[in-house]
């Protein structure tokens, strides 16, 4: 049986040795934001980077350009590690993916440089766009996760957790068509589209009432209208539906489009919808690996939240939750020094400071050592399996 303690000692002191390479790796995607599945530098930087470790790399994997998978290692079990690197229209790499990135390649080398032949095999998995794309679905579809025992990955954030609340959440597209007129001289000619918008938007935020606690819609009118004399004969908006879970989410989402249908019916105009990508399946952390993550953390220094602590808090979403019902998953956060969320300018900053790195490596090692656990004790695996297979029983 392979000596865990040794093999967590060597991943702490491997990640430590690359500390610096790894911190040039996440400045330089951080200045060169990319938007979904269009990541060339990221790709290329860290294929190059992980080839030069000695991983056995796939560039282009999946039938995506940008996604890749750096394997090492030989035997049973299997890990995969994900890293992803896309970033955000406007704000750049606001929710750290540069980071997530780096943790990725951190785990790997850690484990890299740990496991014997034959003592197990860990697979990196570079994973485009996952903010609105949905990368890591194609991945699925592809093949990526078959003989994969368990998978997982680090997400920065303003604290720390083992367990994150992530709900399904699918785009929708709406479009409504009316009728020009003048809006002063011969208004009564027209069939305002903006009016319909307006309408649903408002029938969205008295659904709201009745919707859960924890499920969200929100959205943005990207085409309302040419001038105020001219009545809208076009007007156009995306919105998000999130819910707790994807048979919440399917409801949610027929009574979403309804009210949309109801506004066209009152003004008069045509709508049409359009479920944009794919659905993000919600995020269901395997508990037996999440607690290996916490007495990982826990060995470095820092005591975690309880999950009733940590899923008191959430409502964001990603493509992991699809991961997470394929394969036994967790998706860890690690706080970065900032109490300015994800998804902001201040998040951005946040991510390229010597703090998020210190902070980055800390959650990279714990996230190996949760590996190591998973390779050297057969039943910890097992018992990661029987809750996944409990939760997951038509998977």
């Amino acid at each position: 049986m392979p000596d865990a303690a040794r093999m967590k000692e060597t991943v702490q002191a491997a990640i430590d040795s690359v500390s610096e390479d790894l911190r040039a790796l996440s400045l330089d995607i951080h200045s060169h934001p990319e938007l979904n599945y269009e990541e060339e530098h990221a790709h290329r930087i860290l294929t190059e980077y992980l080839e030069q470790q000695g991983f056995e790399v796939e560039r282009g994997a999946y039938g995506m350009a940008t996604a890749f998978s750096a394997r090492s290692g030989s035997g049973s079990p299997t890990i995969a590690l994900l890293s992803e690197y896309d970033a955000l229209p406007g704000i750049g790499h606001a929710c750290g993916h540069n980071l997530i990135a780096i943790s990725g390649v951190a785990a790997a080398l850690g484990l890299k440089e740990a496991l014997a032949d034959g003592e197990g095999t860990v697979v990196l998995l570079g994973s485009p766009a996952e903010e609105g794309g949905g990368g890591k679905i194609e991945m699925i579809d592809a093949g990526a996760f078959e003989g994969i025992d368990a998978a997982m990955m680090l997400h920065p954030s303003p604290g720390d957790g083992a367990w994150m609340s992530m709900n399904a959440i699918q785009a929708l597209k709406v479009e409504f068509f009316g009728r020009n007129a003048h809006a002063a001289a011969l208004p009564w000619q027209g069939l305002n589209a903006l009016d319909a918008l307006v309408h649903a938007y408002n029938g969205i935020a008295l659904l709201r009432q009745q919707m859960t606690p924890d499920s969200r819609v929100h959205g943005v009118i990207t085409s309302g209208g040419e001038k105020p004399n001219i009545i809208p004969d076009y007007t156009a908006a995306d919105f998000y539906v999130r819910a707790k879970d994807d048979a919440i989410l399917d409801d949610l989402k027929q009574r979403v489009l309804a009210c949309f249908e109801a506004a066209a019916m009152a003004t008069g105009c045509r709508v049409e919808t359009e479920w944009v990508g794919h659905a993000y399946s919600n995020l269901t952390s395997n508990d037996v690996m999440a607690e290996a993550y916490v007495d990982n953390m826990g060995r470095l220094g820092k005591a975690l939240p309880s999950k009733q602590q940590s899923l008191a808090f959430g409502g964001a979403s990603t493509d992991m939750g699809n991961v997470s019902h394929v394969v036994p998953s967790i998706h860890p956060t690690f706080g970065i020094h900032t109490r300015e969320g994800n998804h902001t300018a201040g998040f951005t900053g946040a991510a390229a400071t010597p703090e998020a790195h210190a902070e980055t490596i800390v959650a990279s090692k714990a996230l190996a050592m949760t590996a190591v656990d998973l390779f050297t004790e057969p039943k910890l695996l097992t018992l990661a399996k029987d809750e996944f297979e409990a939760a997951h029983p038509a998977s």
